[in-house]
């Protein structure tokens, strides 16, 4: 006999029951905190409608209608979608996906962000899983959007190319890269790989578009969290190719799925479940051209 499995919106990861448990908070699903103006004024007409008339954004790019009637949830969860701005989810399963401007707009970007938060949350938003999971991205290493401090980090990286016999040794880079791993010795600029990052400034910045970039790439981390003991995320690869990322990301989130404990943040549980064995894993799996020896960002 087959058991009916109960799907109404009381049952929802976005649904959080507030402190007064006769009504709850119910959070949006925005990827990478993109929202039109269409779909902003249906949000201000549902909140006035079923909320106390305020919205909340938060800090993981959606927003949270408050105060909420529980009889008021199947009707509220019908006008979201049909808002395009359906109920996001908070429990254990893979929540908002998060994205920087990326080379949408931010100069000092290295990888287009926000089409890739949607990609990636077309294929895994909402799946059900034992840990909660953050995804975060962030185009350059300045990790606005705190990649590393998620479950999964994925953060733009570039290489610098430098050219001494053509470098006029200006300086420019020296004065603007924040790690000091550049310096001028005798009119000349020179590189420490030690300290780079790979962050890309150097190249953004230099006045004479001297300085060149490998391709762009993609650092990927795994097991950040936040809360009372913060913890980064370990590197685990960088790939070149963005169908090669979307393969790592598949990779680390059946990893975690099949692996995970639930009652654990993914943290605290890494060595545990085989974080090497996955690593090794990962790097059969990806052609040794599209990989690069990346940053141990800290």
């Amino acid at each position: 006999m087959e058991i009916e499995r109960d799907t109404g919106m009381h049952t929802r990861g976005g649904v959080i029951t507030e402190r007064n448990n006769d009504f709850c908070t119910v959070r949006l699903r925005l990827p990478a905190g993109v929202i039109t103006p269409e779909q902003l004024v249906g949000v201000a007409r549902i909140t006035e409608k079923y909320g106390a008339g305020t919205a909340h954004l938060t800090a993981r790019q959606t927003m949270e209608i408050p105060h909420v009637k529980i009889a008021d949830l199947e009707d509220l969860g019908r006008e979201l979608e049909a808002n395009n701005t359906p109920v996001g989810s908070e429990r254990e399963e893979i929540v908002n996906i998060t994205a920087c401007p990326g080379t949408d707009r931010c100069r000092l970007a290295n990888i287009e962000s926000i089409t890739l938060a949607q990609e990636i949350d077309k294929r895994f938003f909402g799946k059900n899983m034992p840990v909660r999971v953050r995804i975060a991205i962030s185009a350059c290493p300045n990790s606005c959007l705190s990649e590393r401090l998620c479950e999964i980090g994925i953060t733009g990286v570039q290489q610098p190319i430098r050219d001494p016999g053509l470098c006029t040794g200006c300086g420019t880079c020296v004065n603007f890269c924040k790690e000091g791993a550049l310096v001028v010795k005798g009119g000349e600029v020179i590189l420490n790989r030690e300290k780079c990052i790979d962050c890309g400034n150097c190249i953004h910045i230099c006045p004479f578009s001297i300085i060149r970039g490998e391709p762009p790439a993609y650092l990927v981390t795994v097991g950040g969290k936040r809360g009372r003991h913060p913890m980064t995320g370990r590197p685990l690869i960088t790939v070149t190719s963005r169908d090669d990322l979307h393969l790592v990301i598949d990779k680390v989130i059946t990893w975690i799925y099949r692996k995970a404990w639930d009652g654990r943040l993914l943290a605290d549980q890494l060595d545990e479940i085989g974080f090497d064995t996955l690593k090794k894993d990962v790097f059969k799996s990806i052609s040794p051209e599209n990989t690069v020896t990346g940053p141990e960002l800290s």
